[in-house]
């Protein structure tokens, strides 16, 4: 897809690099916001050992191998995708961009890949969909009963949702002490309430919603090959891999430390998503070595719309496409398919790290 009609709204020259995103989010942001952006759980280890994970591993490069014509598309449900990315679910995106849920719903539709759009991210996913015709998925919190969870999922059914995805690493609020110590509440979390509901959701509940749900069921918070085992039981045609960006669970294993064991586990048995402190291209091609199909952006996805909205969002894209792209070159390989766990080693000889750390240039004055 080459429609630049956003693109075209923010020049080449003013968004270089990805890192500018993160500067400019930082400098528009109010404290309380920008903390709860770039924040997680309690001492934050899950979210800094996330990072970890990706920089621990270094590549190993082919020479020599025509790498003109590299292709990233890749296909979802049925829909080409311009790059293996989606726009991963943010739920107090009204925090950081005029427009909310249909801003980085907008910028998905214009570059070619897919927004999922959370149950608790406003104007509401019904609205979203009528405004932008596009394929999207739709993620759903549990904060109501079996009624209540059917109807959300029926109406995103009627509503041409490309798949739904079901949260289920949030049974507790994790404990985000960045926002407890300012006494400050999202917008999602003003009014949150049926965590109980969260709570009783089970397997069960899994198994019954697949017997009247034709749409692809994506599963996000698998973190252990015995629950990816479990979802593929069940008949999930998607395993999202993910630790909430670490925001849930303190002292909780890197995301792509457990990747390789999940794709082990579930084989060619289901789709695998990835996310978890992804920031650049490289880190997309990372995971994508390690076996993930489709990669997740969570928050640089927020960075960019704190930044400039869609137009910024759309912009970051370019860039992430950018680099991977080039990484994929100086690899020595031409498509998506050709990536494995052979282009990587493990390589820990660097310093301690910081939640910017994929920025380095940001603590340079840049």
């Amino acid at each position: 897809m080459t429609n630049n009609k956003l693109g075209s709204e923010i020049q080449g020259e003013e968004y270089l690099v990805l890192h500018e995103f993160v500067k400019k989010a930082k400098e528009k942001l109010p404290k309380e916001t920008w903390d709860y952006l770039i924040g997680a759980a309690e001492t934050e280890t899950t979210f800094k050992r996330n990072r970890f994970a990706l920089d621990s591993l270094a590549f190993r490069p082919r020479v020599l191998r025509d790498v003109e014509n590299v292709n990233l598309s890749s296909e979802l449900f049925g829909h080409e995708l311009r790059i293996p990315v989606i726009l991963a679910p943010i739920g107090s995106m009204q925090d950081f961009v005029e427009g909310a849920g249909e801003a980085p719903t907008k910028a998905a539709s214009e570059f070619g890949v897919m927004h999922m759009i959370s149950s608790t991210c406003m104007p509401g996913f019904e609205k979203v969909a009528k405004s932008v015709n596009y394929p999207k998925l739709f993620q759903l919190y549990v904060r109501g009963n079996q009624d209540w969870v059917d109807d959300n999922i029926k109406k995103a059914i009627d509503l041409n949702y490309a798949g739904i995805c079901l949260t289920v690493d949030l049974d507790a609020y994790g404990r985000r002490e960045r926002d407890l110590a300012k006494r400050y509440r999202t917008t999602s979390r003003q009014s949150a309430s049926g965590f109980e509901h969260q709570m009783r959701f089970s397997w069960k509940d899994i198994e019954r919603i697949k017997t009247y749900c034709d749409l692809p069921i994506i599963i996000k918070g698998i973190a252990t090959r015995e629950d990816a085992i479990l979802a593929v039981e069940c008949g999930v045609e998607v395993i999202y891999v993910s630790n909430h960006g670490g925001r849930q669970l303190d002292f909780g294993l890197g995301g792509l430390k457990v990747l390789p064991e999940i794709v082990d586990a579930v084989g060619e048995d289901a789709t695998i998503f990835f996310d978890g402190g992804i920031m650049r291209g490289t880190d997309v091609v990372k995971a994508l070595s390690l076996g993930a199909n489709i990669v997740g952006i969570g928050r640089l996805q927020g960075l960019a719309a704190a930044a400039g909205g869609s137009a910024a969002i759309y912009r970051m894209l370019e860039l992430l496409e950018l680099e991977i792209i080039t990484c994929m070159r100086l690899l020595g390989v031409n498509g998506i398919s050709e990536l494995n766990s052979t282009f990587l080693t493990k390589d820990e000889s660097f310093g301690s790290l910081d939640v910017l750390s994929a920025f380095p240039l940001i603590n340079e004055g840049y």
